[in-house]
Order: structure tokens, then sequence, then C-alpha cells
């Protein structure tokens, strides 16, 4: 287990909420990248991954809550770019 690894995991899990609130309460897409998302999701599964083949511990949770935040961000950005589109 990497004290290091935890420590990224536990600061990129402290914004994320903070990204999903601004999105939220703007409804808007505010210019936020799907790809770019995306591409952190991807990198959270691939952590995820190794965790299960390799190093499976607690850290893996870490994966698992960031991963969820980004998935719902995600999910929320695209709705509301699918919203702003259609206006």
């Amino acid at each position: 287990m990497s004290v290091f690894e935890a420590m990224m995991l536990v600061c990129f899990g402290f914004s994320w909420p903070m990204a999903i609130y601004k999105t939220l309460t703007a409804k808007s897409h505010g210019g936020k990248s799907t790809a770019f998302s995306a591409l952190i999701l991807l990198g959270y599964l691939a952590g995820m991954a190794h965790k299960v083949v390799n190093d499976f511990n607690w850290v893996f949770y870490l994966y698992l809550i960031n991963t969820l935040m980004v998935g719902f961000d995600l999910v929320m950005t695209m709705i509301y770019q699918h919203r702003e589109k259609e206006k």
C-alpha cells in the first residue's frame, strides 16, 4: 500500500464534491469537457483493476468512491449539455 497513492486519492476525492455541487447548482455543464472526465474515470477504473489484480487493500475503496463521484458528475454534465443543446 502506498501512502502517497492514498493521499492523492483523498485530495482528488475532496475536489469532486465541489465540482458536483457546482454542476447541480448551476444546472449547466459550465464548459466541462466530457472527454476529460471520461479519461479521469478510465484512470480510476485502471487503478481499481490494478488493486484487484495485484495489490488489493483499502485504497481500492478510495478509487471506488472517486469513480462513483466522477461518474455521477459526468452523467450530470452530459444531461445538462443535452438540455442546453435542445434550447
